[in-house]
């Protein structure tokens, strides 16, 4: 097997993990909560921020003021997937991220939520 192949189906293999994630400012404490059907993807919410295009414009103006180094990037909880029976994805993970913002309450002068 060539190594396009090989990496073809490790890719293939790889296992999608759905979750909630915070960004939070370790300045100031702030947070911001989001979910993700695929935790890998976080990368890509880091590199909004680095091009100054992420849709929170408070978060996006802070990550310009502190800098990257002022922020972590946390998995805050996996997904668990049901194996039998009905399972609806997207509304479990909307249930997720439900349970995190009641949870931390990132609102107002502790968060980036309105």
């Amino acid at each position: 097997m060539n190594r396009k192949a090989v990496l073809k189906q490790q890719y293939k293999e790889m296992k999608v993990e759905a979750g909630v994630y915070q960004i939070k400012n370790t300045i100031n404490q702030k947070v911001w909560i989001d979910s993700t059907r695929n935790l890998k993807t976080i990368n890509g919410k880091q590199f909004q921020l680095k091009m100054g295009s992420h849709p929170n414009k408070q978060l996006q103006a802070e990550w310009q003021e502190y800098g990257e180094d002022a922020f972590v990037f946390e998995v805050l909880e996996v997904l668990e997937k049901k194996e039998t029976g009905y399972f609806d994805e997207a509304d479990e993970l909307k249930k997720l991220e439900e349970k995190w913002l009641q949870q931390l309450q990132p609102y107002g002068e502790h968060g980036y939520h309105s």
